[in-house]
């Protein structure tokens, strides 16, 4: 996602905010995204940090959806390459993890958010999952419907997201690289579809 670019949900001091903490933990990580020092950066007062979040991750879960958003947005403007739900699958998770893996210390600071189970972030992490859901049902569907999805579709959805989650952690940790997360996803997105015939 462009820094620049921002939800709409967001007042114009909201956005600042999101923004610094992105710029932040790109730079040093997640442990460097620190409120006062974030206020500063982003030219507001630390009361109007705490009026518009309650805590950091928040903010970090924030800037989490509003990558999500711009990922859904670009992939609704086109149909998805790939001749099989297979090939476009794999194709998306590669699109997304190489796009984390670009950004890695803000990557991990967004994945370390969802992780950390601050019971603030509840909604804030059930809509992240409910999108990616519906982003992933979009490429194995290779369009985008209003159709509700069958049990298994969204099974189907909902355990590649964890797979793929659950990648992307050991690649934060260094047990992975990029593209074995990639293969996990794709021997995962092998055996649910072959289960699925």
């Amino acid at each position: 996602m462009n820094e620049h670019e921002t939800n709409n949900d967001l007042d114009e001091r909201a956005q600042r905010i999101v923004i610094a903490a992105m710029e932040m933990a790109e730079q040093d990580g997640y442990d460097a995204v620190r409120l006062r020092d974030l206020a500063e950066r982003a030219d507001v007062a630390l009361g109007t940090v705490y009026r518009r979040f309650s805590c950091k991750e928040d903010i970090l879960a924030a800037a989490l959806e509003l990558q999500v958003e711009q990922m859904r947005t670009a992939l609704m403007g086109s149909p998805w390459p790939g001749t099989t739900a297979e090939e476009r699958l794999v194709s998306f998770f590669q699109l997304a993890t190489n796009t984390l893996s670009e950004r890695p210390k803000l990557a991990a600071a967004m994945l370390r958010t969802v992780a950390s189970g601050v019971p603030e972030l509840s909604e804030k992490v059930t809509r992240y999952h409910g999108r990616m859901t519906e982003i992933i049902l979009g490429v194995y569907r290779g369009e985008w419907s209003e159709d509700l999805p069958s049990s298994e579709e969204r099974t189907l959805a909902e355990l590649l997201q964890n797979v793929w989650f659950a990648a992307l952690v050991g690649w934060t940790g260094g047990i992975h690289t990029p593209d074995e997360v990639v293969e996990q996803v794709r021997h995962a997105t092998r055996l649910l579809l072959r289960g699925m015939q």
